[in-house]
Order: structure tokens, then C-alpha cells, then sequence
């Protein structure tokens, strides 16, 4: 069986980290997270993508959740397509149980997976394009849009290189005058999507051989 993957960037470390070593993964996309700054363009481009993948793979794995604009997206896909659960990547790792807990802890919480921690200020002025506006410095905008936060939340799911993680999740907590908290999370939602997509997959294969 053949495997697409179309993902955000930002959880390309999870998803690597749980197919890597995997044959059936055939094609391997991974997108820029600043896709999520137009939610209807990141949607027509995601549609565009996995249809491109038609009669190429037998099955993709979306590593999106609905992300504003993607529910229901998988009704208008021409490949069978699995997507994460949840309203985006941090409730695909935590959970909306852990997701809600988490913000009741602190409401303004900044949640740093790998992939966030990775693109770190440097993202998000990318992101808002907070670096365009002449006369003013990207921190001006920084500190308007985080004046109600108080705390950075590493997310560690154990896929290894936690200390470089850490360390750039401090540093976006120390520009930003945040505290750095850190818990543990695990990949069991995104590893149970990926399962359901390779189900998938050897399903069409088996009604493909029984047809042939």
C-alpha cells in the first residue's frame, strides 16, 4: 500500500518521529505553518495538494486539524484522506481535556510544541509580516499582541532533542517577558490518525487484489 503525506510544518518532527522507518509512506509534503494566516487560501491549497496525489497513493495522512476553515475538507478530497482530530496542533497532541485544563491553569498561555519552539519569534514575525511596517520594529507589535500573556508552555513528547527545544522555547519566553513552564504530552491522537489512514489504505489494496 502507498502512503501521502500532506502536514504542517510545524508537526513535522511528531510525524517523522512515528513514520520515519515506515515503507508504505510514500510521498512526504510537509507545508509552512504561515499557510494559517489566510485560513480559505491554506484550504484551497491543501485540497489542490492531496488531489495532485490521485491514482499516486491509495491513502493520505492530513497533519492538519481544523485549523479555522478544514472541517469537513476530507468530503471534498478525490484521494481517501484520515486528518487530525481537534480544533488545531496543540488539542491534536494534548487532548481538549488537557488543552482546556491547561488554559484554566493560566488563560494566557502560549503553547510551545516542538515545531512552535523551533519557528520561535522568528515565526511569528514571518507569520503577521510584523517586520513590514516602516517606522516600527517587530517587538512593538510583539509586545501589543502578548501584553495579556503570562506564561510559555513547552509541550516535550518525548521525540528526542528536548534541551534544544527547551532553549528556544526560554528564549521566546525571555523576549516576550513570559515564565517557561514544561510538561510532558503524548502522540497517541496523531499516532491513532496515522493508523486509521494505513487501515484505510490496506482496505483499498485488499478490495483492489480481490477485484483484479
Amino acid at each position: 500500500m502507498r502512503i501521502g503525506i500532506v502536514a504542517c510544518e510545524v508537526l513535522k518532527n511528531e510525524i517523522e518521529h512515528l513514520t520515519k522507518d515506515d515503507p508504505c509512506f510514500v510521498h512526504r509534503e510537509y507545508l509552512k505553518f504561515a499557510l494559517h494566516e489566510d485560513s480559505k487560501e491554506m484550504k484551497r491549497i491543501l485540497i489542490e495538494k492531496v488531489n495532485a496525489l490521485k491514482g499516486e497513493v491509495d491513502a493520505v495522512f492530513l497533519g492538519y486539524a481544523v485549523c479555522q476553515s478544514l472541517q469537513n475538507v476530507t468530503d471534498v478530497l478525490s484521494v481517501p484522506t484520515v486528518m487530525l482530530p481537534g480544533a488545531d496542533c496543540i488539542d491534536a497532541l494534548l487532548g481538549q481535556e488537557e488543552y482546556n485544563a491547561e488554559k484554566k491553569k493560566c488563560i494566557g498561555t502560549w503553547f510551545s510544541s516542538p515545531g512552535w519552539a523551533e519557528q520561535g519569534i522568528e515565526g511569528l514575525i514571518e507569520q503577521f509580516h510584523l517586520d513590514s511596517a516602516e517606522g516600527y520594529e517587530p517587538q512593538y507589535f510583539l509586545d501589543m499582541m502578548f501584553e495579556s500573556y503570562e506564561r510559555c508552555l513547552f509541550l516535550d513528547p518525548g521525540i528526542g532533542n528536548s534541551e534544544f527545544y527547551i532553549r528556544r522555547s526560554q528564549e521566546f519566553a525571555d523576549r516576550l517577558g513570559l515564565r517557561l513552564d514544561r510538561r510532558p504530552c503524548g502522540l497517541g491522537r496523531i499516532e491513532d490518525s496515522i493508523l486509521r489512514t494505513k487501515n484505510i489504505a490496506e482496505n483499498i489494496c485488499s478490495d483492489q487484489c480481490r477485484n483484479s
